[in-house]
């Protein structure tokens, strides 16, 4: 997941004014509407006879093992609403469905579809075996979609590559299935005479630009964030230390140049010794933090009373442990763990505490997350959101997910932020937090990879909650400032961001005038 993904734009700058006109056209054509999900109508054009015969790919996750969306979730149901959907809309184009389950049965299909004109790739599960980007690779018109909440992160690394390479691919990533529609109706261009798959791909991307809701000025609440004495911040960033339990992504060589460049310790445990502190963990006190965190909750969704106090001497484990090694922080790769049966609570509540009370609390054992959390931190005050972001032209947003996030965004003496307590989403078990944070609020998203020397960023306005039970529990959704078709196209480093609340433009870049680090704007 952390490969660098690089972007290339397609263009349409050579085309012809003709042509635009002609591509543009074909994206329109009669529509009935879906039983399901509402399609507008569209102008009716010149017969066409012969229907494009397109192979509609369903990229599906084997739903009885913990997967985004969520663990038994109806892919059934949910592939015959888009197919209806696409039938109804695009009455000129034969989509022929079919369900891709894992890498080999990709393989297959790749062996005997030379008949079809081209591909929709609708991703509604993550399998992470690069399914999609097979069929990309075959260089026929492809339009790739992401299911949002369930494919968004295949869709985000996968996407870059395929464009990179200039394989004839568009995308979609909306919450809107009427775009999806629009753009699948411009597969009506490869039966016109004279057309090309290079008439396909521009069409399809103006179709894309024209539903692509455009943000203007955003107005902001007022936030000042104080740029810290920077020689303080970066000597106590050089005196911190991060534990990772059970991994870290990046391995020895991701944590050696942490600590040559920012003199940060990252150190990786086995998940044996948490485990252990856990089992000696004093249930009273893990009582305590259960109990004040029931108290302060909006609202107890799925856990029950003694999971919540499970996740509360997991809390008293790591406190612990970080007590122990002198530490700050603290990231554990938590999936592994739990389904592993080396943990017996999820850490998302202890987390979320940490971040809260100005230590860090990383998930996964992402080690280039967390030691963002710690600069952060270090240099505002405030706590990082680490998050797997999900892309909504529709609405000109990018929605942060996850099922950890801190309840006080402003930092330890600021402001509660109300949440509720939920079960973690993925397999329906223990328990994790949904905060609803903040909204009208200027927000920095960034990563920091000592390895490269470089710092990716973006910025944009908290908007709103997304209440939605497929995928992470906390959805804080920004409107971006700046391109996002730019930021989607060139996403790289694998699918987690780090969110905080204010401006810290001008903090990273003294950061990395400090560092001698290359500050990269995503959008």
């Amino acid at each position: 997941m952390n490969q660098n993904l690089k972007s290339q734009k397609v263009s349409g700058d050579n085309l012809t004014r003709r042509r635009f006109i002609s591509a543009c056209a074909v994206c329109s054509s009669c529509v009935i509407a879906s039983p399901f999900i509402h399609v507008r109508s569209a102008s009716v054009v010149e017969p066409v006879s012969v229907k494009p015969k397109i192979r509609l790919v369903f990229c599906e996750a084997p739903n009885d093992k913990p997967i985004w969306p969520n663990i038994g979730y109806d892919f059934e149901y949910r592939r015959n609403q888009l197919l209806q959907s696409l039938r109804n809309g695009c009455p000129d184009v034969d989509f022929l469905p079919v369900v891709i389950l894992n890498s080999e049965e990709a393989k297959k299909w790749l062996e005997q579809d030379s008949e079809v004109d081209g591909y929709l790739i609708y991703i509604l599960g993550l399998t992470w075996q690069q399914e999609p980007l097979m069929f990309c690779r075959l260089g026929k018109p492809t339009l790739l979609v992401d299911d949002l909440y369930g494919g968004s992160g295949e869709f985000l690394t996968q996407l870059p590559v395929a464009l990179s390479e200039k394989l004839p691919v568009e995308w979609v990533s909306s919450s809107s299935i009427q775009d999806v529609v629009d753009s699948a109706r411009c597969f009506k261009v490869l039966k016109k005479p004279g057309k090309s798959k290079d008439d396909f791909v521009f069409a399809c991307r103006q179709t894309r630009l024209r539903n692509t809701k455009k943000t203007g000025k955003l107005s902001f609440i007022n936030d000042p964030v104080a740029i810290p004495d920077f020689d303080n911040a970066l000597k106590r960033l050089g005196e911190k230390k991060i534990l990772f339990i059970g991994g870290g992504w990046g391995g020895e060589e991701f944590r050696k140049a942490a600590g040559a460049l920012l003199g940060t310790q990252l150190v990786q445990l086995p998940f044996e010794d948490l485990s252990i502190l856990y089992d000696q963990a004093d249930r009273n006190e893990g009582e305590l933090f259960a109990q004040d965190w029931i108290t302060h909750a909006k609202e107890i969704v799925e856990p029950g009373h003694e999971e919540i106090i499970n996740s509360g001497l997991l809390y008293v484990a790591m406190k612990n442990l970080m007590r122990k090694h002198d530490a700050d922080g603290i990231s554990i790769n938590c999936l592994g763990g739990f389904y592993g049966g080396h943990l017996k609570a999820y850490p998302c509540l202890g987390f979320s505490q940490l971040n809260n009370d100005g230590l860090v609390g990383g998930c996964e054992a992402d080690q280039m997350s967390a030691l963002t959390m710690m600069v952060g931190s270090t240099l505002t005050g405030r706590p990082g959101f680490i998050s797997d972001p999900v892309i909504d032209t529709s609405k000109n947003q990018i929605v942060y997910a996850h099922c950890v996030a801190p309840t006080k965004i402003f930092g330890p003496d600021g402001e509660v932020n109300p949440y509720l307590i939920r079960d973690h989403s993925e397999d329906r078990k223990g328990a994790s937090i949904q905060s609803l944070l903040p909204t009208g609020y200027m927000t920095t998203t960034f990563e920091i990879d000592p390895m490269r020397k470089e710092v990716i960023f973006h910025q944009a306005r908290s908007a709103e909650n997304i209440d939605e039970d497929k995928a992470c529990r906390t959805k804080l959704a920004a409107e971006v400032i700046g391109d996002i078709e730019k930021m989607t196209t060139g996403w790289k480093w694998g699918w987690h961001r780090v969110t905080f609340y204010g401006d810290l433009k001008p903090h990273l870049e003294e950061f990395c005038n400090r560092y001698n680090m290359e500050l990269i704007e995503e959008a």
